[in-house]
Formats: structure tokens, sequence, C-alpha cells
């Protein structure tokens, strides 16, 4: 990998490398780009996460000043230090791209820039490019619009009744509808002639523009609205839908490289390369077939799916079954649901006959804790956390309709008659997974898949493709988990 990277600065040319989910997670890779960084003749950029960033400093680069050939200066900073600066720039991922955004005068063009950790880039994106009404916002617009206070205080007054008109969902915002826009419509119309209106609202005016004009379009901006119950009080937000356009000068003006875990299954990474604008790149996969990364998967065939009423009393036997036959096994056992009235149920029955073993989203732990979690707090802490000898899984992690970003990404596909589920669903799923079992991959663990659509549809043989290498079990058997700890112990 080290050559590799090396190529593509001796080169210019960009490239795009998928390390497995594995090495992702334990992170050994970053050595290679980092002893290629170190070696280049010239200026360099490693773009990386806040905690990357000090692992870098504290560990890596120490390490290879010991015994390579180079002297070259290291620096941190959320800009490019000087056109004499010859060195190495740690910089975080929304410090770079804030830049870029804002046309790239923080950053000079043509310096080789390395991006680690890309499985969230697109996430990145959109939250940078996100932009924001806030509560406070509207009485900042009062202020300053005193003779078109009264309109603006009624279009807050409807925008407020038709939020909390909407059924409630675990994400608490929805996307803006007809009726919402309306009401915007005819603020924006009293507002249209002031030229002093506050630079939040000067800002959401011009998006909101584009979006009355773009709304018979394929790839019409996002709006929607975030809704405070309690407080009752709602925000505004508006994100671009389409950020190919948008990204593809920024990777014009330098070389990049590219890393990830588990971006796609092929190695050229189209629906990747296509949402962010990645047109001619080198791309490159290491996968492991090793058994020494092969988990034991548990996937069974008579389970209710996970639509139909039935599926929430079976699957907290099924959990319940297999954390009892894992009781007396040492080690972690984490349960994954993205259900949050569910995650909630499964940890009140099980904390019933557990006790304090069982916690919720905690990074404190008994040697032999009982962890239940979202997938988003998985994935942030599994590196602060031992690796769990049992990982339950409640249902694939497809994206959910009834989040904004999610329905109005999935109403673009249909609009323009292409497969939302296999293009964005399923891909977005495979990752998740990926990264999720990973630490199970390091303890060579077990893992219980309790959705049966994987037996059920036929999709589900591109799951146990992504998953492989495994091995799979059908029934449980009580001396599973003692045969691991055996295993385990030699």
């Amino acid at each position: 990998m080290a050559r590799l990277v090396a190529r593509a600065l001796r080169l210019g040319r960009s490239a795009l490398i998928q390390v497995g989910a594995v090495c992702g997670y334990q992170g050994r890779y970053r050595t290679s780009f980092v002893a290629s960084a170190l070696m280049w003749h010239g200026p360099v950029i490693i773009v990386a996460q806040e905690a990357v960033q000090q692992l870098l400093l504290r560990v890596e680069i120490p390490r290879l000043q010991q015994w390579l050939p180079t002297n070259k200066s290291i620096r941190t900073g959320d800009a490019w230090p000087g056109t004499e600066f010859q060195g190495l720039l740690l910089t975080s991922p929304e410090a770079w791209l804030r830049g870029q955004l804002a046309g790239g005068s923080r950053f000079p063009q043509g310096i080789p820039t390395i991006i680690d950790g890309v499985d969230d880039l697109e996430d990145w994106v959109r939250t940078q490019l996100t932009q924001d009404i806030q509560p406070h916002d509207w009485d900042e617009l009062m202020l300053a619009c005193p003779n078109q206070a009264e309109a603006i205080s009624e279009a807050r007054i409807q925008l407020t009744h038709e939020f909390f008109q909407h059924p409630a969902n675990p994400y608490h915002c929805y996307l803006i509808s007809q009726p919402e826009i309306e009401i915007l419509s005819r603020l924006y119309s009293a507002l249209e002639s002031i030229q002093a209106l506050p630079e939040p609202w000067k800002q959401f005016w011009q998006q909101f523009q584009t979006l009355n004009e773009n709304l018979s379009s394929p790839t019409p901006p996002l709006f929607w609205a975030t809704i405070a119950h309690r407080q009752g009080l709602f925000s505004l937000h508006y994100a671009p839908m389409e950020l190919g356009e948008i990204l593809s000068p920024i990777w014009q003006r330098q070389p990049v490289v590219l890393i990830g875990s588990a971006i796609e299954p092929e190695t050229e990474a189209p629906l990747f390369r296509q949402r962010l604008g990645l047109d001619d790149l080198t791309c490159l996969k290491f996968s492991s077939e090793s058994q020494a990364e092969a988990i034991q998967l548990y996937v069974p065939y008579k389970l209710p799916l996970p639509n139909t009423p039935e599926f929430q009393a079976a699957f907290i036997h099924k959990v319940r079954t297999l954390v009892c036959l894992s009781a007396t096994a040492p080690g972690l056992t984490v349960v994954l649901v993205g259900d949050v009235p569910l995650k909630a149920q499964v940890a009140t029955i099980l904390a019933s006959e557990f006790g304090s073993r069982v916690q919720v989203e905690k990074t404190c732990l008994d040697e032999n804790g009982i962890l239940i979690s979202g997938w988003e707090f998985w994935r942030e802490h599994q590196r602060v956390l031992p690796a769990p000898h049992l990982l339950i899984i409640a249902t694939l992690p497809l994206p959910s309709l009834e989040n904004p970003l999610v329905a109005g990404r999935v109403a673009r596909y249909k609009r323009s008659h292409q497969d939302w589920f296999r293009l964005y669903l399923l891909p977005t799923a495979l990752n998740e997974l990926q990264r999720a079992i990973a630490p199970v991959r390091e303890s060579q663990g077990i893992v219980a898949l309790l959705d049966s659509r994987v037996v059920n549809r036929s999709y589900g043989a591109q799951i146990l493709t992504a998953l492989s290498p495994l091995a799979r079990i059908n029934y449980l058997d009580p001396n599973l988990f003692s045969h691991s700890d055996e295993e385990n112990s030699a």
C-alpha cells in the first residue's frame, strides 16, 4: 500500500483505496500512507479526524521517524502554514472541506492530499453544506424587520402548527411539505424588498428560491425541519441533493488519495464515485479471505420478518436464548438494535434478568458486560471497547425512510426511474454491516443476524458474500460458546 500511495504522489494521479473492514477497524494501514507522505520530497496534506491525528502524531510518525531517512516538518492546523512550508500538514475533514468549498484559498492548489476514512466522506460534505434557521434566528429577523414583525410572527405560528401535525418519528424531523412551502413563500414575498436581512436568512432565501424553481427537477434541494417537542420549537435546514457537481472541481485542484475500509463490493466503487463526482482515478481494493478473520454467523431460518407484528416477541426470545447460552463465557456481548423503542424494551428485559451487566450505550462495562446499542453509537465507540465474543444484530441497517434525508434521496431515485434499493439502501447497509462486525473478526467471535430477509430475499446472497469469510451456523448449540472459549485460550 505504501508503494501505491507513493506512486499516486509521484504521478500526481488520484486514487481510491479500500483497505477492508478489519484493516480499517484496526487502523494498521495508516503506517503505509504516513511513510509515503514522510518520504515524499514535497509538501503533503493528510486529512483525518482529530482522534486519528493524535494517533499519527503520538505513535505512527515518531515511530517512522526513527528509521526513515527524513526530517520533514510536521504541522497541524485549519489552513496551510505559508508559501514556504514544504512539510506535512495534518488537518480535519471539517477544516479541509470548509476551505475547499469556500474556493480553496485556505489550501493552495496542487498539494497532494491523502484523505483517511472516506466511508464517511458523504456525511462530512453534507454536514458542511447544510444551512440552518434556528429558533433564535426568528427573533433576529423580527428585530431586523420591525415593519414586518406581524407577518414574521404569523408565519412562525403557522409553521409551528403545521410541523407539530406530523406523526412522530425517531428522528424528530420531516421533509418540508407543500403547505409549509406556501407559508414560507408568503413570508418571502413580504420580505423580498428588504436588503439588510440577517445573514442566515439571506442564505436561506437564496436556497429557498432554488427549491421553488426546481420542484419539478429530478434533483431539487432538500429542505427539512427538526422539532423539539418539549420546547415547542422547530429549526429549518437545507442541504443540496446532489454532491457530485459541487465536489467535482475540488478533485481537479490537487491529486487526492482517498482511503476507506469497505466502501463498495466492487473495486471500482462506481456508486460512491458517481455520488461524489470522482471521475478518472486509480481504484484498488485489498480483501482478505484469511480464515483468521472468519466469523461464525448464525442466521435463523424461521424468524418472522422485521415488518410483521410477530417479530418483536420472537426477536426478544432469541436474544434471551443467545445471552443465556453465552452467559458463562467471558467477554463482551453487544446487541445492536436500530429501532429506538425496541432497544429500550430489550434493555429492560435483559436488565431484569442480568442486572447491572446490561448497559445502554455506555463505554464503562463489566468484563462480561452486555451492551445494548444503536448503530451510530457502536460505530463511534467500537474502537475503545473490547472486541465482543457475541454480536447480536436485530435487523439489517437499511437507512430508514422516516429520515428526511433518506426519503429525499429515495424520491430522487424514483423520479429518475432508478432502483433506489439496490443503488442506495443496500450498499449503505452493506458498508455499515461490514464495519460493525469488524471487531468480532478480531476475536473470532459469533455474529447472530436475526433478520430473516437474509435468507428470504434475493439480495441475501449479496449480504452473505459481503460478510465472508464466515462459517455458517444453522442452529444453536450450548457448546458453541465454550468451544470458542477453548480456541481463544489456546
